[in-house]
């Protein structure tokens, strides 16, 4: 008997992501027309960029919780790292770098160049510019109090200054004004993770695994939910925990199905589905990445920027 074959044998065993066991060899990357994307693997702390084929160009690693990622126009990445916000070249250099000793799920680059950064356990929303300085800054809570891990995780600041947060531990999104004023509160059972202003004035919201949750709706100006996806209602796919988002310009929806919650492999990480809610792709790199926590298409065209 060869022992150590045996030995090495148990070892890869030990190793092997247990995730993996959730995609046989024989399994399709994903099903459908693919598309080139950009997306942030939060359990990792990696950033990804993936061709139409489902192959892995672009990865950066470091990127620590890395929950919410940007395409920006001249090619580089912006992206949250658990405590700050990260500005890198495809060359991997860093040219924005926003450091904070609370945990930052949110950001986002405004057109004055400035970033928009939604500061979860201080329940703050700021505005730096370049330079890494705070320009301006809204308090969500108590200067001083502690909202905690589950405050908030996606956050956008509109084109009319107001600003839209999905209070996950609360389970409501809310919409302040450019002072931090409640406008608007829509319930969000579940926790909602990501939300999304779209151009007809509806807002498209991601749910997580909590009781009611593992959904994704789209409410109208009036509160009302016009279009719903959840749980198990897609055949052949269970929705985990809903994260990231985008509505493209044909009307489709791209979800991204975080997995974790002891939910690695179980499911797609991407699902595309179209308004009468028929899927027309998946992706699902299960040896490659974890737990995809948000995403931007690259080549779906429409403005890139709030509504993802």
């Amino acid at each position: 008997m060869n022992w150590c074959a045996i030995l090495l044998w148990l070892s890869l065993a030990v190793l092997l992501p247990a995730e993996d066991a959730g995609q046989p060899a024989s399994a399709p990357i994903q099903t459908g027309t693919g598309h080139e994307f950009v997306c942030t693997d939060y359990t990792q702390g990696k950033v990804f960029i993936v061709s139409p084929a489902g192959k892995v160009t672009w990865e950066y690693d470091g990127a620590t919780n890395c929950n919410d990622v940007w395409a920006l126009p001249n090619g580089n990445l912006l992206f949250n790292t658990g405590h700050g916000v990260r500005e890198v070249t495809r060359t991997k250099q860093v040219v924005f770098n926003y450091d904070s000793a609370s945990e930052i799920y949110a950001c986002q680059r405004l057109t004055n160049g400035n970033t928009f950064i939604g500061e979860c356990s201080a329940g703050r929303l700021l505005e730096v510019n370049p330079a890494g300085q705070i320009v301006k800054e809204v308090h969500l809570l108590a200067r001083g109090a502690d909202g905690g891990h589950a405050f908030m995780r996606n956050a956008r600041r509109l084109d009319n200054g107001n600003y839209l947060v999905a209070h996950y531990g609360l389970e409501v999104v809310r919409e302040y004004d450019s002072s931090g004023n409640l406008v608007r509160e829509i319930p969000a059972a579940g926790g909602p993770h990501s939300v999304v202003r779209l151009p007809n004035g509806n807002t498209l919201i991601s749910c997580a695994d909590r009781k009611g949750g593992s959904r994704v709706f789209e409410v109208d100006t009036n509160g009302q939910t016009v279009w719903q996806v959840a749980g198990n209602e897609l055949p052949g796919i269970s929705l985990k925990f809903m994260a990231g988002l985008q509505r493209l310009p044909n009307g489709n929806t791209i979800m991204a199905n975080w997995l974790g919650h002891k939910q690695f492999g179980s499911a797609p990480h991407l699902i595309e589905v179209t308004p009468d809610k028929h899927v027309v792709w998946t992706f699902a790199d299960h040896h490659t990445m974890r737990t995809i926590s948000s995403l931007q298409m690259l080549d779906a065209g429409g403005v890139a920027g709030a509504w993802h």
